[in-house]
């Protein structure tokens, strides 16, 4: 087999693992919206269907295919009602919070199956699958922290908005179309790759050391 044809391969095997993380990723984060706000005491998500592993309840068609490209996204806003929580402010932050925390909890588990491949020699036999768990952690870290930014509309304004007068969020929440624009554009132009590389590294480094119980049970 050529050398053209052999990077081939490896791009086709590589966006078929990207394309099945972004099947299990987004409706896992989106879930998570949702069933912490049914929590909270607001059901405004679990009616609309949002309660759900179908990832056709969650598409934007746009966030995705960014999502398959680039490792960041976006999904259907979950509508949440915030009158409907005892506390508006926190019920808004904690809502917005279950999602990155959901994609921390999968890379952590990736990490887990990562390691057991690398371990137990199935990464070269099944290299596919090692390629599969390795981008369930990047792109559900690169997710987290993507999410993070204190912006609206991303989870991370939600929770920014604790140490915000509500005023001068909602003031912002008018703009946040144009905020968005603005991010995924210094996103894909790479002027926050650094510092954003940067977090995911140490969260990787992190989840390295806060998996290390395999290292143990594997004899090493």
């Amino acid at each position: 087999m050529s050398l053209n044809g052999l990077l081939s391969t490896a791009q086709i095997m590589m966006y078929l693992c990207r394309a099945l993380v972004v099947l299990l990723t987004i409706p896992f984060h989106e879930s998570a919206h949702a069933l912490v706000s049914h929590w909270l005491g607001d059901d405004t998500a679990v009616r609309a269907g949002r309660l759900s592993l179908n990832p056709m309840r969650h598409f934007d068609p746009l966030g995705a295919l960014c999502m398959l490209v680039g490792g960041v996204g976006w999904a259907k806003p979950v509508s949440i009602n915030p009158y409907n929580y005892k506390n508006p402010k926190v019920g808004m932050a904690v809502s917005a919070a279950a999602g990155p925390i959901s994609n921390l909890l999968l890379a952590w588990v990736s990490m887990i199956f990562y390691k057991l491949c690398y371990y137990s020699g199935v990464g070269d036999t099944l290299p596919f699958l090692a390629m599969f768990f390795y981008y369930m952690v990047t792109m559900n870290l690169s997710l987290a922290v993507f999410n993070l930014l204190p912006v609206p509309p991303f989870d991370g304004s939600r929770i920014f908005l604790l140490f915000l007068p509500e005023k001068l969020y909602f003031k912002l929440m008018k703009y946040e179309r144009y905020i968005m624009l603005a991010v995924l554009a210094l996103t894909f132009l790479g002027l926050l790759d650094k510092p954003l590389f940067a977090i995911v590294n140490r969260l990787w480094s992190f989840l390295i050391r806060g998996t290390g119980f395999v290292e143990l049970l594997w004899g090493y």
